[in-house]
């Protein structure tokens, strides 16, 4: 199966755009299953654009928050009770589900992401930036991940060349390096596809 759940250790680290490209690369069914944000389009408008799955392949958002904020507040502020039940992954095979935000971003006052992620038994793949702080972060992820029991398929990461800390942090988190996307400039459907086929090797993901 080629079912995973797309994490990252911060926001606007280049989350969605490996989303898009994996979703190209192995012809993935896309879900995001809460938009924070709507007034620059969403996520899956993005993956729509950057990976070339068709409609039937980009499943609706569960919650379309207007305000670009963490979910919990962003549901508050629109009025919306987040129910965790209307939060299940599609039986969809192979499927691209990614989240918003970091894992500890609550949903509610009483649900964080990564405790909803427990539940669903998928593996993560954990997205992370290649600049200064990345080391803190991506491990912190990784062992809050461990401590619910979630797999890690692996990590993904974004942005220039940095071989030290992407070492260190899949040797002491003790994780697969899965490989690493390049910033593509410009960034369009087949900039974006060579730049994953440079970077990872699609076997990975079977």
């Amino acid at each position: 199966m080629s079912r995973f759940v797309i994490a990252g250790t911060d926001t606007s680290i280049g989350k969605t755009v490996f989303a898009a490209a994996l979703t190209g690369a192995i012809g993935a069914t896309y879900w995001k299953p809460v938009q924070s944000g709507l007034d620059d389009g969403t996520d899956t408008a993005s993956v729509a654009d950057l990976s070339g799955a068709t409609p039937n392949r980009l499943l609706p958002e569960a919650y379309r928050l207007v305000t670009p904020c963490s979910p919990h507040r962003a549901a508050e502020i629109d009025g919306v009770t987040i129910n965790p039940a209307r939060l299940v992954p599609p039986p969809a095979d192979p499927l691209v589900v990614e989240l918003a935000g970091g894992l500890m971003v609550p949903l509610t006052r009483d649900l964080l992401t990564i405790d909803l992620v427990a539940t669903w038994g998928l593996p993560v793949i954990l997205v992370a930036r290649t600049a200064l702080g990345t080391i803190n972060h991506s491990l912190l992820s990784i062992e809050a991940m461990r401590a619910r029991g979630i797999a890690i398929h692996g990590l993904a990461f974004v942005g220039d060349a940095v071989p030290d800390s992407e070492e260190t942090i899949a040797a002491m988190g003790r994780v697969r390096r899965l490989g690493r996307l390049d910033v593509v400039e410009p960034l369009t459907r087949d900039t974006l596809a060579a730049a994953f086929a440079r970077g990872f090797d699609k076997a990975d993901f079977a």
